[in-house]
Formats: C-alpha cells, sequence, structure tokens
C-alpha cells in the first residue's frame, strides 16, 4: 500500500524555516502498529495522522506523534495538520473558516485566515485553560542547562503549567544567556524525575526584532526531541502563564515570541490571552506555513 503525505514547514511563511511537520492525510487506513514507527522514520518533532471525526460536526481526529511518542496535544501540528488540508482542498475554505479538530486534549478550534484563496494564518484555541504545578529550584536548573545561577531572570517566576501537555518556563537575562545553553541530559532527567513538566521553555524578553516580545528556545530530549524551533503548545501555556503575571483584570494580552533562530530555523509565533475578573477565560496561538513537499510512503 502506499499512503499519501504532506510536509510543512509551521509558525514561518519562508519555507526551511519554522518548525517541520508530516502530514498523512488518509490515517485511519495506516495500521495502528505503524504509526509510532513511521514518526520516527521522519524523525521530525511531530507527525500527524488524521482520522474522520468521531463527532460528525467536527472537521478531524488528529493523532500526534513525536519520535518518542503519543501526544494528547501540540500546537505546531494543530496548525500545519489545519494549513495542510485546507492547501490540498481537503477543508474548503473562505476569507475566514472555523474549523473543530478532535485531539486527546478535547475539541480544538481552528481558525484559518485565506489571501488570494490560500491558507494564509491559522490560530488554534486551547482546549484546556492553564494548570499550575510546582518547579525545581533554579539552582537546579541552572545546572542542567550549563548556565550560571545569575543568568536566571528572577523577574520572572519559575513554573511548571500545562494547557495539555505540561512545560518548565524558566527565565534568562539575555540572548546570550540564551544561545549559551548546552542541556545535561542526565541532570535533567534526575532533575526533572519527579517535576510534570519534562519539557523546558527558556525564555528572554531581549527579542532581537524590536516589535517582538520575546526570544525562546525549547527542550524536550527525554520525548526524542533535542530542542524544537516552535512549539505551539508550549506557547499556549506561556500564555496562560504571563497572564497569571500581568496586573490586567479585563482584556486580551497579546505578545509576540521569536523561536528557533539559534537553530537556524526562525519561527514567529503570536499568543494572545483573554482575561475577566482577573482570570484567563481564553487562549489562542497563530502562525503561518508553507508547503515543503508531498510524496508517498510504501508499507
Amino acid at each position: 500500500m502506499k499512503y499519501p503525505y504532506y510536509t510543512c514547514d509551521v509558525f514561518t511563511d519562508t519555507r526551511f524555516g519554522g518548525n517541520q511537520l508530516a502530514v498523512f492525510p488518509a490515517g485511519a487506513s495506516i495500521p495502528e502498529e505503524l504509526l509510532q514507527t513511521i514518526a520516527k522514520e521522519f524523525n521530525f518533532s511531530e507527525t500527524t495522522f488524521v482520522y474522520p471525526p468521531n463527532d460528525p460536526k467536527n472537521t478531524n481526529r488528529l493523532r500526534i506523534f513525536t519520535p518518542g511518542g503519543e501526544l494528547p496535544f501540540a500546537g505546531h501540528p494543530t496548525i500545519g495538520t489545519a494549513f495542510v488540508l485546507a492547501a490540498i482542498g481537503a477543508i474548503p475554505i473562505q476569507h475566514e473558516t472555523n474549523i473543530l479538530f478532535e485531539e486527546g486534549v478535547g475539541n480544538v478550534p481552528v481558525k484559518i485566515l485565506s489571501q488570494n484563496g490560500a491558507p494564509h494564518f491559522m490560530e488554534l484555541s486551547a482546549a484546556q485553560m492553564p494548570e499550575f504545578s510546582a518547579a525545581p529550584s533554579g539552582s537546579d536548573i541552572a545546572k542542567f542547562l550549563s548556565l550560571p545561577e545569575n543568568d536566571l531572570d528572577e523577574t520572572y517566576p519559575i513554573q511548571s503549567v500545562s494547557c495539555g501537555v505540561p512545560f518548565l518556563f524558566v527565565a534568562v537575562k539575555s540572548r546570550g544567556s540564551l544561545k549559551r545553553i548546552r542541556i545535561n541530559t542526565e541532570l535533567m532527567n534526575q532533575t526533572l524525575r519527579t517535576s510534570s513538566a519534562k519539557d523546558v521553555f527558556v525564555f528572554t524578553t531581549d527579542a532581537e526584532q524590536a516589535d517582538f516580545d520575546f526570544r525562546a528556545r525549547m527542550f524536550a530530549p527525554l520525548l526524542g526531541i533535542p530542542e524544537d524551533p516552535a512549539t505551539g503548545s508550549a506557547a499556549a501555556s506561556f500564555a496562560g502563564y504571563l497572564a497569571t503575571l500581568d496586573s490586567v483584570q479585563n482584556g486580551t494580552l497579546k505578545r509576540k515570541i521569536e523561536q528557533g533562530f539559534e537553530m537556524g530555523r526562525p519561527s514567529l509565533l503570536y499568543i494572545e490571552a483573554d482575561k475577566k475578573d482577573g482570570k484567563t477565560t481564553a487562549i489562542r496561538v497563530g502562525g503561518s506555513a508553507v508547503m515543503v513537499c508531498k510524496g508517498e510512503m510504501e508499507i
């Protein structure tokens, strides 16, 4: 059997930037035991398999695999799969099209904006509002980042936050600090052994572009991803994290994130968090994508 697939770069409008994604539109016809093997073969941060929805009112059901396992939710696969299905005509689009993906975390709404009849910008809404849990000490984290502890920015508290997938958020003082990070995987594993978050999102307010708010790197070696060039699920949790730190009680917070620059895959992520009476009520993550190739896998 031959199974069609497409690859795209997500959170960029430039080919060979952003985060790579493989999408199999006919995922339901692929034997279950091969899904993880296929994800390992591509060795991208994630590969998605598209199924008919369980509820016919929804658009599709997605299964998302890293090289190391299946995820209940991930941002760049959600954005990228919406883009691919719209680009190949599997999802009819207008100027603005709203769809609903079934994922392990629940139903994930996605808005697709088109330009000249083609998908241009995709924005997901998090199915789960942020949940917070305890984090390791700064000194232990600095050790597995291979940084001196005084490189950490104490303006932002170290915190574990999840909108479906938990991430450990750590602030550093500069792009220089961010660039010097070298992950000690053994120490990281020891430090995060009892932590809910196994993935680490390190950020700084020292962004390269004047109109961007943060520069970030994301490390998930324990999931088979040494570094991720663009992480939508982390961006969703980051929006919730920032919302709790902001004194605004009512309104929408909007921020822009650079990621992947140190990897040579520049990525741009746009996040929003709605607050009402001091509580986060909605989180959105958006970005562009570009098609790279299409092919068939013979199994």
